[in-house]
């Protein structure tokens, strides 16, 4: 029987790649890089993304050789540090309280520590005159953040558990003597530093691209006729929740229970991903089947072997746990051109704009239009 269900609809499950967050769009960017005042990436409380564009205003007061820094290096930093002091309060001055501790590094294995860190302040950040600990929504040890802390919120004070204050000292860390972070090479390197970890490095790239791709609104100037209607229609339902087994030709609807990772679509209004291009496809008079593996089978098939660049807006973009093998195709997005696709990506997110890299296995596309 779970075999069945897991047939019965998309998005089998998650991949590690794929963004957490969801992200409603807004109308532009800022000619600093960050969200124009319309918009709000969805997953971030409002104070922490305040905080993550006022800091890209003010670094160049630090690190007057620094470019290129953008909000979403900061929001990937911290999403994957304390996924944005979510859960905290956060007043209008930054201040976040329960503060934010990570575990004591006394070597004992505990959270992964195995290095004994010395106390350097006294418990003033960190809360223990017994060792060091990470502290505040991006994590700093209290000997680093005597370092590179600024105050932003205009106390007198640089806080690690202010969010202006934190992202600003972040910012100062990742810019170093002045990077050109719009290198990606040179972003690469400012992550290392923050965590020597390759994996971290990874993951912490993969939530930037995300954010980024997120922060932009598709170019449909050059896109009309029924190409542009399937397109509109899905971003039309940004916002939406994920169900699993939810949405179809007439729009979002109450989906089923229940997903392998046991979320039930029962209770939430919404599309998974097949119920989207269902519902997309529909509005341009084309009838989609039901799942995405199903949809791999109609129009021209686009093979993975041409890689992504062959894709054209309005095109369905598939994903499989074994590309090459459309049986076990478990994804389906709307591509918009750019390296960017309307997505609804797995339960605990919303219809959004994403990279094509937001999912693992890619395994080409179809062309109905």
């Amino acid at each position: 029987m779970a075999l069945l269900l897991v047939a019965a609809v998309c998005c089998a499950a998650p991949v590690s790649s794929a963004i957490n967050a969801y992200v409603a769009m807004q109308n532009g960017l800022d000619e600093d890089g960050g969200i124009a005042d319309g918009g709000t990436a969805a997953d971030i409380p409002g104070p922490m993304l305040t905080a993550y564009k006022r800091a890209v205003q003010q670094v160049a007061k630090h690190v007057p050789k620094c470019r290129g820094m953008r909000w979403p290096i900061l929001a990937g930093i911290a999403k994957v540090e304390s996924n944005h002091a979510v859960g905290r309060t956060v007043s209008a001055r930054g201040d976040i309280r329960p503060r934010i501790y990570g575990v004591l590094l006394n070597g004992s294995g505990a959270g992964g520590n195995t290095t004994v860190f010395p106390d350097t302040d006294g418990g003033r950040w960190d809360g223990t005159a017994s060792g060091e600990r990470a502290v505040g929504p991006f994590q700093f040890l209290p000997s680093t953040w005597d370092g590179v802390g600024k105050d932003a919120s205009g106390d007198e004070v640089a806080d690690p558990h202010n969010a202006l204050d934190a992202a600003l000292g972040a910012a100062v860390y990742l810019c170093g003597n002045g990077r050109d972070l719009t290198q990606r090479s040179q972003l690469k390197a400012a992550i290392f530093q923050y965590n020597r970890s390759g994996e971290y490095v990874a993951n912490v790239l993969d939530w930037i691209d995300q954010y980024t791709a997120a922060a932009k609104d598709p170019d449909l100037g050059n896109v009309s006729g029924t190409v542009r209607t399937v397109i509109e229609a899905a971003l039309s339902q940004r916002g939406v929740p994920y169900s699993w087994g939810g949405g179809n030709a007439s729009g979002p609807s109450r989906g089923l229970c229940c997903s392998p990772s046991g979320k039930s679509g029962a209770n939430t209004k919404g599309f998974d991903c097949s119920g989207l291009t269902t519902y997309a496809y529909a509005k341009a008079g084309i009838r989609l089947p039901r799942t995405a593996a199903a949809q791999a089978g109609v129009g021209r098939r686009i093979p993975a072997s041409l890689g992504t660049g062959a894709l054209k807006p309005g095109d369905l973009v598939f994903y499989a746990y074994a590309p090459g093998r459309d049986s076990t195709i478990y994804h389906v997005g709307i591509y918009v051109g750019r390296g960017q696709m309307i997505n609804a990506a797995r339960p605990g997110t919303v219809v959004r704009l994403d990279a094509v890299s937001a999912m693992s296995g890619y395994a080409g596309g179809a062309r109905l239009l």
